[in-house]
């Protein structure tokens, strides 16, 4: 009798491809109305900082138009009659602003600043997360982290004070070197040290700060890299050279694209209040210089002409940047 063979029952050939039967994404098939009743309450949570963003970051960018202006605030009862009863004078606050020498001059004294603080000040939180996380135990590491970071909470008056009572002429290393048979100094007054003085009190008062950010990005590290570097003869200059630091890169990458959006604008405040003491062609920057033009001596327009400049290069400066940062193979601020 003769065997019957069972074939197989034939391929279907209408099968739709793998990728073809994903399903769509869950959030194209609810409807608006749905995922708003859904999230209610994290709308409710993030609702405080959208108002707050709106009121103090968007609304106020209708006064930039007192720079096209001569703005007068006095000649209606509020801001927004007020700019709308101003003349037009075009560019004319533009025109000024680059023949003026004050200006320039505090172009390059922001920049000098921002230069020393990137060099100087940048790096220091780097080292202090490297130096902090090789702490073994926990709880010495919780001491040196609120030791480092907390200078942040100090205002810049008590921080400018503490380096008065330190580096003044009456200060306490001036009054050691005086005992000692040494003429004394005072670093407060010192002009042509007045950039790198602010450095050193935004490196004491912020760096601690910073150093939170990088010990999040040294925790995400698995131990199992360590101990697979560890088995293959790696020292400590190593690990820090091969799984550490290539850790960090983004993170740096990121902080670096932020900082040079900021170039611009250097400490405002610790700045404004140690400005008489060297006098204003050590220290003025623009943020100070606004200051003094717009608010002190009434040229609302101008001033708001200068901020106009500042923000249109600190974009260009984060695009050009973040550009640099997807060359060099990181994310930045956005992908690409």
């Amino acid at each position: 009798m003769a065997q019957s063979t069972v074939r197989p029952p034939a391929a279907r050939r209408d099968v739709a491809p793998a990728e073809a039967a994903v399903p769509p994404r869950a959030s194209s098939r609810v409807p608006l109305r749905h995922r708003l009743r859904r999230d209610r309450v994290l709308l409710l949570m993030v609702l405080p900082a959208l108002l707050l963003l709106l009121v103090f970051h968007y609304v106020p960018l209708i006064g930039n138009v007192v720079a096209f202006q001569d703005y007068d605030p006095y000649i209606a009862d509020n801001a927004f009659q007020a700019m709308s009863q101003s003349p037009w004078i075009g560019f004319e606050h533009f025109r000024h602003m680059a023949e003026d020498r004050l200006f320039w001059q505090a172009v390059r004294n922001t920049l000098a600043i921002f230069t020393i603080q990137l060099a100087l000040f940048f790096p220091v939180p780097v080292l202090l997360a490297l130096f902090v996380h090789s702490f073994v135990r926990p709880r010495v590491r919780a001491v040196a982290q609120a030791v480092l970071y907390l200078p942040h909470f100090f205002s810049w008056v008590l921080v400018i004070t503490v380096f008065q009572q330190m580096f003044g002429g009456a200060g306490l290393v001036a009054q050691v070197l005086r005992d000692h048979g040494h003429e004394g100094f005072d670093l407060m007054t010192d002009p042509g040290l007045f950039k790198f003085l602010i450095t050193f009190e935004l490196i004491w008062k912020d760096a601690g700060w910073g150093v939170i950010v990088f010990l999040a990005a040294l925790a995400a590290v698995g131990p199992d890299l360590y101990e697979a570097a560890a088995m293959d003869g790696a020292g400590r200059w190593r690990r820090i050279w091969h799984i550490q630091l290539p850790a960090l890169r983004p993170v740096v990458a990121l902080l670096l694209v932020l900082q040079v959006g900021n170039a611009l604008t250097v400490g405002f405040e610790q700045i404004l209040l140690q400005r008489t003491a060297v006098g204003p062609t050590a220290s003025e920057v623009l943020d100070t210089y606004v200051w003094n033009t717009g608010l002190d001596n009434g040229n609302f327009g101008y001033g708001a002409a200068i901020g106009i400049v500042k923000g249109v290069f600190g974009l260009l400066m984060v695009l050009g940047a973040n550009k640099a940062a997807h060359l060099m193979g990181e994310q930045g601020v956005y992908k690409r």
